[in-house]
């Protein structure tokens, strides 16, 4: 038996709270499991997490106070896996009282783990086996929870104890053909609770008596993020791997208390090369001659301080590979289960720009009139950090549906002065478009060839027409990618969205860092891309190929496009046993074609990760095309293909049918009726994470004598009390929970947070000035980088045009050459930071100057540093 806790003691994830009582026997215990026993002979005020200020105490009552021992949400939010809640007993307390009291959720003790991974190109597999064992010496409520991970899927669960199994299965969320009853204040206290934001599987698995083990199966896909280097990287969830302090704190030891197998599969056409990870494993062991397959596993003692991870790395780097997978022999042929499907990556190499060459790529930016009030001059900044060789629009999406220009001009000095004339003012009145009718105006018009195309929109609110815009940008989502920035949470979800169909990515800025924001994003889209991708196939007379989804028109450095293609049809000549893919696209206005045969032989072990996955990214198109209001045809064939593949989508839900055991050796007349089954709840989850309102905080609150008696019934009675208390001084509660509905058909709802990085910038005091400081300075700054020697620039430089002219080096043929390190050793200023604001600027006048001139850079360096007090280093002029 533990101690228990104390004010000296300090344990991690642990929070003390007191609870005044009056006069009374309070005693309290701790198990190893951490489990609190309390019991009372009085009336108690509980501490709950609620900003109230304590009510007055009945006279009678003269408090003393008692140490409790509550688990912080931190100690499971990062793992999960199988947690429980107990009712503590007091033999001796009152009737008023109540005899029970609810506990938060805690882990329960994981005591092995076998992970069987199998692992093809970038889409990996995984079946799991877990183990748990309830060694509380009370009977525990056991809910399994499972964060998903980005382009990650279940679709298969159950568990199994002595006493029941639960097998979960896949409805109609129409029909509704069986509904879980009770147990769903298990789920609302997750949500309320938790501190993990994103999407979790979560099951209630009915009771675990003392000492009992529950196995849970759980079997996912998912596809692999690319490493630089061309591996294939993946990461054990926590779930599978909880090495969090809970578990080391419990045994005292720096080894783990349970065991982990972990088995995996290797497959490649382009062959298994090596596998690294961050402990020890097994040697390779090819299982085919050409080493298109391989198989490792864990070797000793799993890491015990950090995730498990793998890097595949696989031979003969190409632009382009093709993995066939063949169908489930059960599923009908020609459909999305029953063909083959190839697994396509395209992954070109995309060299550096040279410095100084024209750059390609089109830039839209739409922008709403609150944008255009608050930041305004973060637009300039904006528009002068773009390359030459460009293109560039602008679109005011709430004044007019078309942009400034008719169809994107190239980024010239005139255009750019003309564009920034033309931008309305935001005193304009507003006109009937949106959003929706700007987009449809934007791939509607013409655009530039060999030009990627990318959109920056600028929302500081929640449009109206939210689902048919996500629908849209997903209908045109191959032509181009989006740079998503919200100013208000309620926009969050459908920035995620846009940004995750286009592979693009979602910023949060204010007025006050929107400039920082949107130019640290522009840093990312200036990288070059392989443009006008194109796919072609041969394949035997009787085959035809279809792209799900189509292909992506280009693919950004640093990136690469998996694709899924079904085969349909039957071969009218067996003896052709591969067939041909072409890589079409431009680098750098060069035309470059990648051509690779792939056996038209399915391979694969019947696990059919890759039809899942595609099934997956089929799935959020139909529900996509059926919230944009395309009728009832999307949501018939997305019903069909989720209930076939196992893969749930918003008109479908999860249920768990609960099977009762009967024991093995009794033979008497019941034996022969059917188990008892039951339903109970199993969903997915969309966790909100921690609040941010100070009013999810400790506070007091009274709990009169006699109502503790509807905590043993439900633990959802007291959270809707506190929360109700809370809500008398109008400062709101944490989060407003309720039995989980039947999906509304809303694509946003499902937008998984933890997919795609939130970025957001931190500023120090000094940011609102620097802006301010070299604001002038890039009014002044000329399309291709340079500045003229102008009295607008030595106003700003705070030095007399004479005394500029009379300083300039004899040697420079060119006054802007002299002015323009002017302006860069400007920036260079001791105890001045502008590198955020002025980075792109900088390196556009960096490369205009080396290709006039590098002789005289290093005279003009020292001359301007005498000159401004600065001292700028050769290294900023590539010297």
């Amino acid at each position: 038996m533990a101690p228990h806790p104390s004010p000296s003691h300090n344990l991690p994830g642990s929070r003390i709270s007191r609870i005044p009582t009056a006069r009374t026997e309070l005693s309290a215990s701790c198990s190893e499991e951490h489990c609190i026993s309390l019991s009372a002979r009085a009336p108690l005020t509980l501490s709950f997490h609620l900003s109230l200020p304590l009510p007055s105490l009945p006279p009678s009552v003269a408090p003393c106070w008692l140490w409790l021992w509550f688990w912080s949400p931190e100690m499971w939010h990062q793992s999960f896996g199988l947690l429980g809640k107990s009712y503590t007993h007091d033999t001796t307390g009152s009737f008023l009282l109540g005899k029970w009291l609810y506990m938060p959720l805690c882990s329960v003790p994981l005591c092995s783990a076998v992970v069987d991974v199998a692992i093809q190109d970038y889409v990996a597999d995984v079946a799991s086996e877990l183990t748990y064992q309830n060694k509380s010496p009370i009977s525990t409520e056991v809910l399994f929870v499972f964060p998903l991970g980005p382009q990650m899927s279940i679709y298969s669960f159950q568990a199994c104890s002595e006493d029941a199994k639960v097998q979960v299965m896949l409805q109609d969320e129409a029909q509704q053909l069986h509904e879980a009853t009770g147990s769903w204040e298990n789920l609302e206290y997750l949500q309320d609770q938790s501190r993990y934001p994103g999407k979790v599987f979560a099951c209630f698995l009915g009771t675990l008596s003392p000492g009992r083990e529950l196995v849970v199966t759980l079997r996912y896909v998912q596809e692999l993020s690319q490493e630089p280097d061309g591996a294939a990287r993946f990461v054990l969830p926590h779930t599978l791997h909880p090495y969090t302090q809970l578990y080391a704190w419990n045994c005292h030891s720096s080894h783990l208390p349970y065991s982990l197998l972990l088995t995996a599969s290797l497959q490649s056409p382009r062959g298994v090369a090596n596998v690294q990870a961050n402990c020890s494993l097994t040697p390779l062991i090819y299982t085919a001659q050409d080493h298109s397959t391989a198989q490792v596993s864990l070797a000793g003692s799993p890491p015990g301080q950090h995730d498990l991870e793998l890097l595949v790395y696989f031979g003969n780097p190409s632009a382009v590979s093709a993995v066939v997978e063949k169908g489930n022999p059960e599923a009908p042929p020609g459909s999305l289960l029953g063909d083959p499907m190839v697994l396509v990556t395209l992954a070109p190499s995309i060299p550096e720009p040279v410095p100084g060459q024209r750059q390609s790529g089109e830039f839209i930016f739409l922008l709403d009139t609150t944008f255009l009030e608050h930041a305004q001059d973060s637009l300039l900044f904006l528009l002068k950090s773009l390359p030459l060789g460009c293109y560039f629009n602008i679109y005011c999406y709430e004044a007019a549906s078309v942009g400034i220009y008719p169809q994107s001009v190239e980024y010239t000095q005139d255009n750019l002065t003309n564009a920034l004339w033309r931008i309305p003012s935001t005193g304009s009145s507003l006109g009937d478009t949106n959003l929706l009718e700007t987009l449809r105006s934007v791939y509607s018009t013409p655009r530039p060839r060999g030009h990627a195309c990318q959109l920056f929109i600028f929302m500081t609110g929640l449009p109206s027409d939210k689902e048919a815009i996500a629908a849209e940008v997903c209908h045109h989502r191959n032509s181009h990618r989006c740079f998503s920035f919200y100013f208000s949470e309620d926009s969050a979800a459908l920035a995620i969205a846009l940004a995750r169909e286009t592979g693009g990515e979602v910023t949060y800025v204010s007025s006050n860092n929107s400039m920082t924001a949107v130019l640290q994003c522009l840093k990312r889209a200036l990288k070059p891309a392989a443009e006008v991708v194109s796919l072609s196939w041969t394949l035997p007379r009787g085959l035809e190929v279809e792209v799900l989804g189509g292909t992506p028109q280009s693919i950004f450095q640093g990136q690469h496009s998996l694709l899924y293609a079904q085969i349909h049809g039957q071969a009218q000549d067996t003896t052709v046993a591969k067939g041909v893919m072409t890589l079409q696209c431009s680098l750098e206005g060069q035309d470059v074609t990648h051509t690779i045969e792939f056996p038209l032989c399915s391979q694969g072990d019947g696990r059919l990760a890759g039809h899942r996955l595609a099934v997956r990214s089929l799935l959020q198109r139909l529900f996509l095309e059926a919230a944009s209001g395309s009728g009832d045809e999307p949501r018939h064939r997305a019903v069909e293909i989720s209930l076939a593949s196992g893969i749930i989508c918003p008109f479908t839900s999860y249920v768990g049918i609960r099977t009762s055991q009967r024991v093995t050796w009794y033979r008497g007349p019941l034996a022969l009726l059917a188990p008892c089954q039951s339903h109970i709840p199993c969903q997915l989850v969309e966790l909100p994470g921690s609040c941010k309102d100070s009013s999810c905080y400790p506070v007091t609150i009274w709990v009169p004598p006699g109502w503790l008696t509807a905590v043993r019934e439900s633990w959802c009675a007291l959270r809707r009390l506190t929360c109700g208390i809370a809500a008398l001084p109008n400062r709101g509660a944490c989060s407003k929970a309720h039995k989980p509905l039947p999906p509304s058909i809303s694509s946003l709802k499902y937008v998984d947070p933890t997919a795609y990085v939130l970025r957001s910038p931190i500023f120090g005091p000094w940011s609102t000035e620097a802006f301010a400081e070299c604001q002038k300075l890039v009014a002044l700054q000329s399309e291709d980088g340079s500045w003229a020697l102008s009295s607008g620039l030595a106003s700003v430089l705070e030095v007399d045009e004479a005394e500029i002219k009379r300083k300039m080096p004899g040697e420079v043929m060119e006054p802007s050459i002299w002015a323009t390190v002017l302006a860069v050793t400007w920036l260079h200023r001791p105890d001045k930071c502008y590198q955020d604001y002025c980075e792109l600027l900088e390196a556009k006048a960096v490369t205009w100057l080396c290709s006039r001139t590098v002789s005289q850079l290093d005279k003009c360096l020292e001359a301007a540093n005498n000159l401004l007090g600065s001292s700028a280093k050769p290294n900023i002029f590539r010297l």
